[in-house]
């Protein structure tokens, strides 16, 4: 690859505007997590509608907020840093949770900030030497709706021994795979290779 080739095979128009429709809809996710965990908790962890609500607002504002970005030509700078953000932020709270009430692995959730704290270095690390942040990758994206799938087994089923353990093994391959081709395109953008 030709080191100034662009690292994500296209060219992307992203402006520095912050209040986007987009942005404001990443935002309002990490605003989700905590009434979850507290109206779970607060009603013996039973799931009531307004849990379903909630969780149904948080999946489809992850597929809405890149959605609206690119079919409003509103890409952005901000709105690259807040997607992962509010994503991390969700899961971080909602897996916290689960961990504490027994229903997820710590080492897990140890393993997943671990993974998550090397890519954002390498994020923080391109955006101070470039003053630019890069996007997230497909594996990286893949990787976040297979942490939710994992997840909603868990919270929606909890007897579900065999299907948690498949997913979870599913989860962790995926995060690793994704770790790799972050750092892959760390590397690439470290030798020069433009990104968006």
């Amino acid at each position: 690859m030709n080191s100034r080739e662009n690292v994500d095979g296209k060219n992307l128009e992203v402006s520095g505007r912050i209040f986007t429709w987009s942005n404001i809809i990443s935002f309002s996710r990490v605003l989700i997590a905590f009434p979850i965990v507290f109206l779970h908790y607060k009603n013996d962890m039973q799931i009531n509608a307004l849990i379903i609500v909630l969780i149904i607002y948080g999946v489809i504002s992850d597929y809405l907020d890149g959605l609206v970005a690119r079919k409003t030509n509103t890409i952005s700078e901000m709105g690259k840093m807040i997607d992962p953000i509010a994503d991390k932020l969700c899961a971080v709270t909602l897996f916290g949770y689960t961990v504490w009430i027994g229903w997820i692995p710590l080492w897990f959730l140890t393993y997943a900030i671990i993974r998550d704290s090397l890519i954002m270095a390498g994020s923080f690390y391109i955006k101070k030497k470039y003053n630019k942040v890069a996007m997230s990758i497909t594996s990286g994206k893949i990787s976040v709706n297979v942490l939710a799938l994992y997840w909603l087994s868990v919270f929606f089923f909890p007897e579900a021994d065999k299907a948690h353990m498949f997913l979870l093994a599913c989860t962790v391959t995926i995060m690793l795979i994704s770790l790799f081709d972050y750092f892959n395109r760390y590397r690439k953008i470290m030798a020069g290779a433009k990104f968006n």
